[in-house]
C-alpha cells in the first residue's frame, strides 16, 4: 500500500509540473488561474496522502485550509474578472 501511495504522489507531482508549464505558456489569465487551481487540488491530495503515510492527523487540517484558500482565491478571481469585463 505504501508503494501505491508513493506512485500516486509521483503522479500528482507530475501534474503540478504540467500545470507549471501551462502557467508559463498560457496566453489568457483564466488559463493561469486554472493551473493555479490544479496546484491547490494537487497540494491538498498530496497532504492527505502524506497524512496517511506519516500518521500525522494535523496535516488533514492543513489540507482543509489549503482547500478553503483555493476556493476563496477562485471566487476572488471571478469577481475581479467580472469587474474588468463590465
Amino acid at each position: 500500500m505504501t508503494h501505491f501511495l508513493g506512485v500516486i504522489i509521483f503522479v500528482l507531482l507530475a501534474s503540478i509540473l504540467a500545470g507549471l508549464l501551462r502557467v508559463f505558456r498560457a496566453t489568457r489569465p483564466a488559463e493561469r488561474m486554472l493551473a493555479a487551481q490544479l496546484f491547490g487540488t494537487a497540494a491538498v491530495a498530496i497532504l492527505l496522502i502524506l497524512s496517511r503515510l506519516m500518521e500525522m492527523p494535523a496535516l488533514l487540517d492543513v489540507a482543509m485550509v489549503f482547500a478553503l484558500l483555493a476556493a476563496v482565491t477562485l471566487v476572488a478571481y471571478v469577481v475581479l474578472a467580472g469587474r474588468k469585463l463590465s
